[in-house]
């Protein structure tokens, strides 16, 4: 776990037979690259800004594209699950890396409650063109100003966690969760 200065958190888990390849030091590398751009301070405001009671997840997303385009990230990959009856199913962002690649996917307000974190694990799970999932998840959301903050980070890394025990393992070889 790491946490910078202007309050981002990052959770990285990963299968054991993967925590030396060269895909997962690459995927690495890439969210190094992504946590330091979301932990700029005037990045980390323009997140906090869109991170309000009824803000959209497009306004993180609106943040994030620049940066995504720049680390060969394709926004609204598709043809990634042709094999599938729902063929229409979209990352928000797709990268390649080495023989697999990486589903870049931003929630705001249905994080946990319409359990669109385990939807985003689902879809990196039957991709065939990526073993990597990244993440990205208020850390404290709120629907109105009057409601108490539900910690969507603290919540999504507890339940995603459970998927990199060996028992449990899955297609998605890593996963780093980044929490704004």
């Amino acid at each position: 776990m790491a946490e910078s200065a202007s309050g981002l958190q990052r959770h990285d888990l990963v299968q054991n037979v993967y925590e030396h390849s060269s895909d997962w030091q690459e995927a690495r590398s890439v969210a190094d690259q992504l946590f330091a751009y979301l932990s700029d301070p005037e990045v980390a405001e323009l997140l906090g800004e869109a991170n309000q009671p009824g803000q959209p997840s497009q306004a993180v997303q609106a943040i994030l594209l620049e940066k995504a385009i720049k680390l060969e990230f394709r926004s609204e990959a598709k043809g990634l699950f042709t094999n599938y009856p729902n063929r229409r199913l979209r990352p928000d962002y797709f990268r390649p890396v080495g023989d697999t690649g990486i589903i870049l996917e931003v929630e705001r307000g249905q994080t946990t409650t319409n359990n669109n974190d385990m939807l985003d694990f689902w879809k990196c799970h039957i991709c065939s063109e990526a073993s990597y999932l990244f993440l990205l998840v208020p850390n404290e959301l709120r629907h109105n100003l009057e409601m108490n903050p539900k910690h969507e980070y603290k919540k999504v890394t507890k339940r995603l966690e459970a998927f990199f025990r060996p028992e449990n393992y899955t297609n998605v070889r890593g996963l780093i969760v980044f929490g704004y």
